[in-house]
Protein backbone atom coordinates (compact mmCIF):
# COMPACT_ATOMS: atom_id res chain seq x y z
CA UNK A 1 0.00 0.00 0.00
CA UNK A 2 2.74 2.29 0.94
CA UNK A 3 4.12 1.93 -2.85
CA UNK A 4 0.84 2.73 -4.33
CA UNK A 5 0.28 5.69 -1.86
CA UNK A 6 3.91 7.13 -3.38
CA UNK A 7 2.75 6.49 -6.80
CA UNK A 8 -0.36 8.33 -6.54
CA UNK A 9 1.22 11.14 -4.43
CA UNK A 10 4.20 11.65 -7.30
CA UNK A 11 1.08 11.52 -10.07
CA UNK A 12 -1.06 14.44 -7.45
CA UNK A 13 2.23 16.46 -7.78
CA UNK A 14 2.85 15.91 -11.51
CA UNK A 15 -0.30 17.27 -12.30
CA UNK A 16 -0.30 20.01 -10.51
CA UNK A 17 2.97 20.81 -12.80
CA UNK A 18 0.74 20.53 -15.96
CA UNK A 19 -0.64 24.34 -15.57
CA UNK A 20 1.93 26.02 -14.67
CA UNK A 21 4.04 24.34 -17.23
CA UNK A 22 1.77 25.48 -19.86
CA UNK A 23 1.10 28.71 -18.72
CA UNK A 24 4.96 29.26 -17.80
CA UNK A 25 4.99 28.69 -21.85
CA UNK A 26 2.61 30.08 -23.47
CA UNK A 27 1.76 33.90 -21.37
CA UNK A 28 5.98 33.83 -20.27
CA UNK A 29 7.80 32.26 -23.25
CA UNK A 30 9.80 29.80 -20.82
CA UNK A 31 10.36 26.26 -21.96
CA UNK A 32 10.54 23.92 -19.21
CA UNK A 33 12.89 21.02 -19.66
CA UNK A 34 14.20 18.38 -17.63
CA UNK A 35 17.66 17.29 -18.34
CA UNK A 36 16.59 18.60 -21.97
CA UNK A 37 13.78 16.43 -21.94
CA UNK A 38 10.71 19.22 -22.47
CA UNK A 39 7.86 18.77 -19.94
CA UNK A 40 5.75 21.38 -22.07
CA UNK A 41 2.43 19.15 -23.83
CA UNK A 42 2.92 16.15 -21.68
CA UNK A 43 0.92 14.04 -19.52
CA UNK A 44 1.61 13.52 -15.60
CA UNK A 45 2.83 9.75 -16.36
CA UNK A 46 5.19 11.30 -18.57
CA UNK A 47 6.77 13.54 -16.47
CA UNK A 48 7.35 11.18 -13.50
CA UNK A 49 8.96 8.79 -16.09
CA UNK A 50 11.40 11.83 -17.56
CA UNK A 51 12.50 12.34 -14.11
CA UNK A 52 12.84 8.52 -13.07
CA UNK A 53 14.58 8.32 -16.56
CA UNK A 54 17.83 11.15 -15.61
CA UNK A 55 17.76 9.56 -11.96
CA UNK A 56 18.89 6.64 -14.45
CA UNK A 57 21.35 7.76 -16.55
CA UNK A 58 22.77 10.41 -14.62
CA UNK A 59 23.46 9.38 -11.59
CA UNK A 60 21.59 12.36 -9.60
CA UNK A 61 18.53 11.95 -6.90
CA UNK A 62 15.44 14.55 -8.34
CA UNK A 63 12.70 15.16 -5.89
CA UNK A 64 9.61 15.90 -7.98
CA UNK A 65 8.42 17.87 -4.52
CA UNK A 66 10.87 20.02 -4.74
CA UNK A 67 10.81 20.79 -8.90
CA UNK A 68 6.83 21.85 -8.14
CA UNK A 69 7.99 23.77 -5.74
CA UNK A 70 10.08 25.88 -7.52
CA UNK A 71 7.67 26.02 -10.55
CA UNK A 72 5.48 27.32 -7.98
CA UNK A 73 7.98 30.04 -7.06
CA UNK A 74 8.51 30.52 -10.72
CA UNK A 75 4.80 31.30 -11.46
CA UNK A 76 4.20 33.99 -8.65
CA UNK A 77 7.62 36.15 -9.27
CA UNK A 78 6.83 38.12 -12.20
CA UNK A 79 9.73 36.96 -14.38
CA UNK A 80 9.29 36.28 -17.97
CA UNK A 81 11.95 35.82 -20.59
CA UNK A 82 12.71 33.64 -23.21
CA UNK A 83 14.54 30.69 -21.64
CA UNK A 84 14.55 26.99 -20.93
CA UNK A 85 14.07 26.36 -17.72
CA UNK A 86 15.03 23.22 -16.56
CA UNK A 87 14.01 22.34 -13.08
CA UNK A 88 15.94 19.23 -12.63
CA UNK A 89 18.94 21.31 -12.20
CA UNK A 90 17.37 24.18 -10.68
CA UNK A 91 16.24 21.75 -7.64
CA UNK A 92 19.90 20.52 -7.38
CA UNK A 93 20.98 24.21 -7.19
CA UNK A 94 18.21 25.23 -4.79
CA UNK A 95 18.15 22.09 -2.83
CA UNK A 96 20.25 23.65 0.07
CA UNK A 97 17.32 26.30 1.07
CA UNK A 98 14.01 25.78 2.19
CA UNK A 99 10.97 26.31 -0.33
CA UNK A 100 9.91 29.25 1.57
CA UNK A 101 13.17 30.41 0.10
CA UNK A 102 12.58 29.49 -3.31
CA UNK A 103 11.41 32.25 -5.16
CA UNK A 104 13.93 34.82 -3.48
CA UNK A 105 16.89 32.43 -4.13
CA UNK A 106 15.45 31.55 -7.46
CA UNK A 107 14.79 35.04 -8.58
CA UNK A 108 18.27 35.90 -7.44
CA UNK A 109 20.23 33.35 -9.65
CA UNK A 110 17.73 34.26 -12.66
CA UNK A 111 18.91 37.69 -12.37
CA UNK A 112 22.36 37.11 -11.53
CA UNK A 113 23.00 34.60 -14.50
CA UNK A 114 20.59 35.17 -17.60
CA UNK A 115 20.48 38.60 -19.51
CA UNK A 116 17.30 39.87 -20.73
CA UNK A 117 16.41 38.94 -24.00
CA UNK A 118 14.81 41.18 -26.51
CA UNK A 119 11.78 39.55 -28.07
CA UNK A 120 11.54 40.19 -32.09
CA UNK A 121 8.78 39.48 -34.78
CA UNK A 122 7.94 36.01 -35.66
CA UNK A 123 10.01 35.04 -38.79
CA UNK A 124 8.05 32.95 -41.05
CA UNK A 125 8.58 29.65 -42.55
CA UNK A 126 8.13 27.66 -45.73
CA UNK A 127 8.57 24.35 -46.10
CA UNK A 128 9.51 23.10 -49.77
CA UNK A 129 8.01 19.54 -49.79
CA UNK A 130 6.27 17.61 -47.06
CA UNK A 131 7.43 13.82 -47.32
CA UNK A 132 8.60 12.08 -43.75
CA UNK A 133 10.92 15.26 -42.42
CA UNK A 134 8.85 17.43 -43.99
CA UNK A 135 5.67 16.45 -41.90
CA UNK A 136 8.09 15.99 -38.74
CA UNK A 137 8.87 19.61 -39.01
CA UNK A 138 5.84 20.47 -39.11
CA UNK A 139 4.83 18.67 -35.85
CA UNK A 140 7.91 19.92 -34.56
CA UNK A 141 7.02 23.45 -35.42
CA UNK A 142 3.48 23.50 -34.38
CA UNK A 143 4.77 21.76 -30.79
CA UNK A 144 7.04 24.81 -30.64
CA UNK A 145 4.40 28.03 -31.19
CA UNK A 146 4.11 29.09 -27.80
CA UNK A 147 2.98 32.69 -27.09
CA UNK A 148 6.33 34.88 -28.82
CA UNK A 149 5.76 32.55 -32.31
CA UNK A 150 9.45 32.56 -32.81
CA UNK A 151 9.47 30.90 -36.13
CA UNK A 152 5.70 30.50 -37.59
CA UNK A 153 5.07 28.34 -40.05
CA UNK A 154 3.24 29.78 -43.10
CA UNK A 155 3.32 27.62 -45.83
CA UNK A 156 4.36 24.60 -47.55
CA UNK A 157 4.99 23.82 -51.51
CA UNK A 158 4.54 20.37 -52.91
CA UNK A 159 3.81 19.72 -56.85
CA UNK A 160 0.68 20.53 -58.42
CA UNK A 161 -1.53 16.98 -58.01
CA UNK A 162 -4.06 15.48 -60.46
CA UNK A 163 -7.16 15.87 -58.01
CA UNK A 164 -7.26 17.72 -54.91
CA UNK A 165 -5.42 15.94 -51.96
CA UNK A 166 -5.63 18.39 -49.07
CA UNK A 167 -7.30 15.65 -46.94
CA UNK A 168 -4.86 13.12 -47.65
CA UNK A 169 -1.67 15.55 -46.63
CA UNK A 170 -3.50 16.19 -43.46
CA UNK A 171 -4.17 12.79 -42.59
CA UNK A 172 -0.21 11.91 -43.12
CA UNK A 173 0.27 14.71 -41.09
CA UNK A 174 -2.66 12.94 -38.79
CA UNK A 175 -1.55 9.97 -38.25
CA UNK A 176 1.53 8.25 -38.82
CA UNK A 177 2.89 4.76 -38.40
CA UNK A 178 6.17 5.26 -36.66
CA UNK A 179 5.52 8.46 -34.56
CA UNK A 180 2.38 7.85 -33.21
CA UNK A 181 -1.00 10.35 -33.95
CA UNK A 182 -0.86 14.20 -33.91
CA UNK A 183 -0.83 15.81 -30.48
CA UNK A 184 -3.73 18.08 -31.27
CA UNK A 185 -6.40 19.16 -33.92
CA UNK A 186 -6.27 19.00 -37.39
CA UNK A 187 -8.85 20.54 -39.65
CA UNK A 188 -8.45 21.45 -43.64
CA UNK A 189 -9.87 25.10 -45.00
CA UNK A 190 -10.76 24.05 -48.74
CA UNK A 191 -11.35 27.78 -49.56
CA UNK A 192 -7.94 28.85 -48.51
CA UNK A 193 -6.09 25.46 -49.54
CA UNK A 194 -5.18 25.84 -45.90
CA UNK A 195 -4.69 22.91 -43.23
CA UNK A 196 -5.20 24.59 -39.73
CA UNK A 197 -3.01 22.76 -36.53
CA UNK A 198 -4.08 23.40 -33.39
CA UNK A 199 -5.05 26.74 -34.79
CA UNK A 200 -2.23 27.47 -36.96
CA UNK A 201 -3.26 28.01 -40.81
CA UNK A 202 -0.78 26.25 -43.28
CA UNK A 203 -1.36 27.05 -46.68
CA UNK A 204 -0.39 24.64 -49.37
CA UNK A 205 0.84 26.19 -52.59
CA UNK A 206 1.92 24.22 -55.29
CA UNK A 207 4.99 24.49 -57.83
CA UNK A 208 6.99 22.53 -59.96
CA UNK A 209 10.30 24.16 -59.32
CA UNK A 210 12.29 26.44 -56.48
CA UNK A 211 11.83 30.55 -57.45
CA UNK A 212 8.56 29.99 -59.17
CA UNK A 213 6.02 31.69 -56.44
CA UNK A 214 5.50 35.09 -55.29
CA UNK A 215 5.54 34.59 -51.26
CA UNK A 216 4.40 38.36 -50.27
CA UNK A 217 1.19 37.63 -52.60
CA UNK A 218 0.10 35.84 -49.31
CA UNK A 219 2.08 37.91 -46.54
CA UNK A 220 4.74 36.14 -45.97
CA UNK A 221 8.25 38.23 -45.84
CA UNK A 222 11.71 37.27 -45.29
CA UNK A 223 11.11 33.72 -44.55
CA UNK A 224 13.38 30.66 -44.00
CA UNK A 225 12.49 28.45 -46.70
CA UNK A 226 13.78 24.29 -45.94
CA UNK A 227 14.05 22.21 -48.72
CA UNK A 228 13.35 18.90 -47.75
CA UNK A 229 12.84 17.11 -51.33
CA UNK A 230 16.92 16.82 -51.77
CA UNK A 231 16.31 17.01 -55.20
CA UNK A 232 18.43 20.38 -55.61
CA UNK A 233 21.73 20.28 -53.64
CA UNK A 234 23.76 22.53 -55.09
CA UNK A 235 24.22 26.63 -55.23
CA UNK A 236 22.94 26.72 -58.33
CA UNK A 237 20.07 24.59 -57.51
CA UNK A 238 18.80 25.98 -54.34
CA UNK A 239 19.62 29.89 -55.48
CA UNK A 240 16.57 29.84 -57.26
CA UNK A 241 14.57 29.84 -53.74
CA UNK A 242 15.84 33.36 -53.62
CA UNK A 243 14.15 34.80 -56.75
CA UNK A 244 11.01 34.31 -54.89
CA UNK A 245 10.10 37.38 -53.16
CA UNK A 246 9.50 36.68 -49.27
CA UNK A 247 12.39 34.34 -49.42
CA UNK A 248 15.55 35.16 -47.62
CA UNK A 249 17.18 32.19 -46.52
CA UNK A 250 17.37 28.91 -47.37
CA UNK A 251 17.69 25.28 -45.45
CA UNK A 252 18.87 22.22 -46.93
CA UNK A 253 17.85 18.83 -45.37
CA UNK A 254 20.41 17.02 -46.99
CA UNK A 255 24.35 17.10 -47.37
CA UNK A 256 25.28 20.09 -49.33
CA UNK A 257 27.49 19.82 -53.29
CA UNK A 258 30.20 22.58 -53.72
CA UNK A 259 30.99 25.62 -51.46
CA UNK A 260 27.58 25.03 -49.50
CA UNK A 261 28.10 24.93 -45.82
CA UNK A 262 27.50 22.05 -43.98
CA UNK A 263 25.98 22.62 -40.66
CA UNK A 264 25.70 20.23 -37.66
CA UNK A 265 24.31 22.55 -35.01
CA UNK A 266 26.23 22.79 -31.76
CA UNK A 267 29.28 21.96 -33.70
CA UNK A 268 29.89 24.72 -35.80
CA UNK A 269 27.61 27.17 -35.65
CA UNK A 270 29.80 29.46 -36.32
CA UNK A 271 29.24 29.36 -40.02
CA UNK A 272 25.98 31.02 -39.51
CA UNK A 273 27.22 34.17 -38.19
CA UNK A 274 28.26 34.50 -41.67
CA UNK A 275 26.26 36.45 -44.31
CA UNK A 276 25.71 33.40 -45.82
CA UNK A 277 21.89 33.04 -47.36
CA UNK A 278 22.12 29.11 -48.21
CA UNK A 279 23.12 26.40 -45.48
CA UNK A 280 22.74 22.90 -45.04
CA UNK A 281 21.43 20.81 -42.36
CA UNK A 282 23.99 17.84 -43.38
CA UNK A 283 22.59 14.26 -43.08
CA UNK A 284 20.93 12.87 -39.99
CA UNK A 285 24.09 10.20 -40.03
CA UNK A 286 26.15 13.45 -40.27
CA UNK A 287 24.55 15.47 -36.72
CA UNK A 288 24.69 11.99 -34.99
CA UNK A 289 27.67 11.55 -35.45
CA UNK A 290 29.35 14.61 -35.69
CA UNK A 291 28.95 15.99 -31.95
CA UNK A 292 30.26 12.43 -30.38
CA UNK A 293 33.35 12.87 -33.01
CA UNK A 294 33.93 16.65 -31.68
CA UNK A 295 34.05 15.73 -27.72
CA UNK A 296 36.51 12.71 -28.15
CA UNK A 297 38.73 14.90 -30.79
CA UNK A 298 38.88 18.08 -28.40
CA UNK A 299 39.45 15.58 -24.69
CA UNK A 300 41.27 12.44 -26.65
CA UNK A 301 42.45 13.58 -29.35
CA UNK A 302 41.62 11.27 -33.05
CA UNK A 303 44.39 9.45 -35.02
CA UNK A 304 41.86 7.52 -37.11
CA UNK A 305 38.93 5.71 -37.39
CA UNK A 306 35.78 3.97 -39.19
CA UNK A 307 32.28 4.69 -39.15
CA UNK A 308 29.70 2.45 -39.51
CA UNK A 309 25.96 3.33 -39.28
CA UNK A 310 23.37 0.56 -38.96
CA UNK A 311 20.56 2.66 -40.66
CA UNK A 312 16.35 2.23 -40.98
CA UNK A 313 15.70 1.99 -44.30
CA UNK A 314 14.51 4.69 -46.34
CA UNK A 315 11.71 5.31 -48.39
CA UNK A 316 14.26 5.64 -51.82
CA UNK A 317 14.63 1.52 -51.35
CA UNK A 318 12.31 -0.77 -52.76
CA UNK A 319 9.81 -2.79 -50.70
CA UNK A 320 10.05 -5.31 -52.75
CA UNK A 321 13.10 -6.30 -55.79
CA UNK A 322 13.23 -3.79 -58.38
CA UNK A 323 15.40 -1.55 -60.17
CA UNK A 324 17.60 1.23 -58.09
CA UNK A 325 20.55 2.92 -59.72
CA UNK A 326 22.59 2.32 -56.88
CA UNK A 327 24.55 -1.07 -55.93
CA UNK A 328 22.37 -3.42 -53.76
CA UNK A 329 19.58 -0.88 -53.09
CA UNK A 330 17.26 -2.50 -55.46
CA UNK A 331 16.85 -5.57 -53.00
CA UNK A 332 13.65 -5.26 -51.24
CA UNK A 333 14.45 -3.61 -47.91
CA UNK A 334 12.00 -5.07 -45.70
CA UNK A 335 13.40 -8.30 -46.13
CA UNK A 336 17.15 -7.89 -46.65
CA UNK A 337 20.29 -6.14 -44.80
CA UNK A 338 22.04 -3.77 -47.55
CA UNK A 339 26.01 -2.63 -47.02
CA UNK A 340 25.66 0.64 -49.19
CA UNK A 341 27.50 3.82 -49.21
CA UNK A 342 27.44 7.00 -46.80
CA UNK A 343 28.44 10.20 -46.74
CA UNK A 344 28.79 11.20 -43.51
CA UNK A 345 32.42 9.86 -43.77
CA UNK A 346 33.21 13.13 -46.17
CA UNK A 347 31.14 15.28 -43.98
CA UNK A 348 32.91 14.88 -40.86
CA UNK A 349 35.69 16.79 -42.34
CA UNK A 350 34.16 19.72 -43.60
CA UNK A 351 32.15 19.82 -40.23
CA UNK A 352 35.59 19.20 -37.99
CA UNK A 353 38.49 20.23 -40.39
CA UNK A 354 41.26 18.46 -37.85
CA UNK A 355 39.50 14.99 -38.59
CA UNK A 356 39.76 15.63 -42.56
CA UNK A 357 40.81 12.12 -44.42
CA UNK A 358 40.99 10.58 -41.05
CA UNK A 359 38.10 8.58 -41.21
CA UNK A 360 36.42 6.42 -43.53
CA UNK A 361 32.63 4.86 -43.08
CA UNK A 362 30.35 2.92 -44.70
CA UNK A 363 26.34 2.28 -43.80
CA UNK A 364 24.35 -1.10 -43.78
CA UNK A 365 20.69 -0.33 -44.12
CA UNK A 366 18.23 -3.03 -42.03
CA UNK A 367 14.72 -3.71 -42.02
CA UNK A 368 13.53 -1.23 -39.32
CA UNK A 369 11.46 2.25 -40.02
CA UNK A 370 13.10 4.20 -37.83
CA UNK A 371 16.16 4.77 -35.45
CA UNK A 372 19.56 4.04 -36.44
CA UNK A 373 22.81 2.98 -34.77
CA UNK A 374 26.49 4.45 -35.33
CA UNK A 375 29.68 2.17 -34.36
CA UNK A 376 32.49 4.58 -33.88
CA UNK A 377 35.62 2.76 -33.86
CA UNK A 378 38.57 5.31 -33.09
CA UNK A 379 42.36 5.15 -32.82
CA UNK A 380 43.31 7.87 -29.82
CA UNK A 381 46.78 8.73 -28.23
CA UNK A 382 46.63 8.69 -25.41
CA UNK A 383 45.60 5.49 -22.83
CA UNK A 384 41.83 5.52 -21.27
CA UNK A 385 39.44 3.03 -19.77
CA UNK A 386 35.45 2.24 -20.36
CA UNK A 387 34.89 4.56 -16.96
CA UNK A 388 36.91 7.69 -18.29
CA UNK A 389 35.14 7.55 -21.68
CA UNK A 390 31.90 6.99 -20.16
CA UNK A 391 32.14 9.21 -17.22
CA UNK A 392 32.95 12.13 -19.95
CA UNK A 393 30.56 11.71 -22.03
CA UNK A 394 27.93 11.68 -19.45
CA UNK A 395 28.98 14.85 -17.80
CA UNK A 396 28.79 16.68 -21.99
CA UNK A 397 25.57 15.04 -21.92
CA UNK A 398 24.16 16.27 -18.80
CA UNK A 399 25.78 20.14 -19.14
CA UNK A 400 28.18 20.38 -21.75
CA UNK A 401 27.72 23.11 -24.60
CA UNK A 402 25.91 19.75 -26.68
CA UNK A 403 23.87 18.78 -24.22
CA UNK A 404 20.71 19.58 -26.31
CA UNK A 405 22.68 17.28 -28.79
CA UNK A 406 23.74 14.57 -27.28
CA UNK A 407 21.69 12.07 -24.46
CA UNK A 408 23.29 9.08 -22.59
CA UNK A 409 21.30 5.38 -22.00
CA UNK A 410 22.60 3.56 -19.37
CA UNK A 411 19.95 0.49 -19.89
CA UNK A 412 21.40 -2.80 -20.85
CA UNK A 413 18.02 -3.85 -22.04
CA UNK A 414 17.83 -1.04 -24.46
CA UNK A 415 16.86 -1.34 -28.31
CA UNK A 416 15.96 0.62 -31.08
CA UNK A 417 12.33 1.36 -31.00
CA UNK A 418 13.19 2.73 -27.07
CA UNK A 419 14.95 6.00 -29.14
CA UNK A 420 11.66 6.88 -31.20
CA UNK A 421 10.56 10.26 -30.49
CA UNK A 422 13.95 10.98 -28.99
CA UNK A 423 15.02 15.02 -29.37
CA UNK A 424 18.76 14.52 -29.39
CA UNK A 425 20.32 13.65 -32.63
CA UNK A 426 22.97 11.50 -30.57
CA UNK A 427 22.23 9.14 -27.65
CA UNK A 428 24.91 7.59 -26.25
CA UNK A 429 24.48 3.35 -25.66
CA UNK A 430 26.86 3.47 -22.61
CA UNK A 431 26.80 -0.20 -21.51
CA UNK A 432 28.28 -0.93 -24.88
CA UNK A 433 31.69 1.83 -24.81
CA UNK A 434 34.77 -0.65 -25.60
CA UNK A 435 37.99 0.59 -25.12
CA UNK A 436 41.33 -1.91 -26.03
CA UNK A 437 44.79 -0.26 -24.88
CA UNK A 438 47.78 -0.06 -26.18
CA UNK A 439 51.19 0.75 -24.82
CA UNK A 440 50.82 4.99 -25.75
CA UNK A 441 47.01 4.72 -27.22
CA UNK A 442 43.45 3.24 -27.13
CA UNK A 443 40.97 1.36 -29.17
CA UNK A 444 37.85 3.34 -28.54
CA UNK A 445 34.47 1.98 -29.77
CA UNK A 446 31.14 4.20 -28.62
CA UNK A 447 27.39 3.26 -30.10
CA UNK A 448 25.25 5.99 -31.03
CA UNK A 449 21.62 5.47 -31.66
CA UNK A 450 19.55 8.67 -33.32
CA UNK A 451 15.81 8.91 -34.32
CA UNK A 452 16.83 9.97 -38.45
CA UNK A 453 13.95 11.11 -38.67
CA UNK A 454 12.86 13.36 -35.30
CA UNK A 455 16.13 13.73 -33.77
CA UNK A 456 17.32 14.84 -37.29
CA UNK A 457 14.18 16.77 -37.30
CA UNK A 458 14.90 19.30 -34.55
CA UNK A 459 18.70 19.63 -35.70
CA UNK A 460 16.99 21.46 -38.30
CA UNK A 461 14.52 23.80 -36.01
CA UNK A 462 17.73 24.20 -34.13
CA UNK A 463 19.54 25.94 -36.93
CA UNK A 464 16.40 27.52 -38.38
CA UNK A 465 16.31 29.69 -34.81
CA UNK A 466 20.27 30.26 -35.02
CA UNK A 467 20.01 31.44 -38.60
CA UNK A 468 16.63 33.61 -36.85
CA UNK A 469 18.82 34.99 -34.13
CA UNK A 470 16.14 33.29 -31.64
CA UNK A 471 18.44 32.54 -28.61
CA UNK A 472 16.53 30.46 -25.57
CA UNK A 473 19.11 30.47 -22.91
CA UNK A 474 19.46 27.98 -20.46
CA UNK A 475 18.99 28.11 -16.90
CA UNK A 476 20.44 27.31 -14.78
CA UNK A 477 24.01 27.66 -17.42
CA UNK A 478 25.81 24.94 -17.92
CA UNK A 479 28.71 26.68 -16.86
CA UNK A 480 26.84 26.30 -13.14
CA UNK A 481 27.86 23.05 -11.36
CA UNK A 482 24.69 21.13 -9.69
Amino acid sequence: MERIQQWQHWEQIAESMIPIIGKLYRQRSIVTVVYDQRLVHTSSIEIIKAFRLVERNFNVQLDIEDAYHILLALEESSYSNMIRFDVGKASLLLREFPSEKYKEKLLESLHESIPKVVKSKATDVVLYGFGRIGRLLTRALIDRVGNTRKLLLRAVVVRKPAKPDLYKRASLLEMDSVHGHFEGEITVDEAENQIIANGVPIRFLYSDGPGTLDFTKYGINGAILIDNTGKWRDRAGLGKHLESPGISKVVLTAPGRGDIPNIVNGVNNDMCEKDETIVSAASCTTNAIVPVLSLIEKKFGIVSGHVETVHSFTNDQNLIDNYHPSARRGRSAALNMVITETGAGAAIGKCIPSLHGKLSANAIRVPTPNVSLAILSLTVPVVTTVEEVNSFLQTSAASGHLHQQLDYANSEEAVSSDFIGNCHCSIIDAPSTIVATHTDSSRVNIYVWYDNEFGYSLQVVRLCQKLAKIKHIQFPPSTVQV
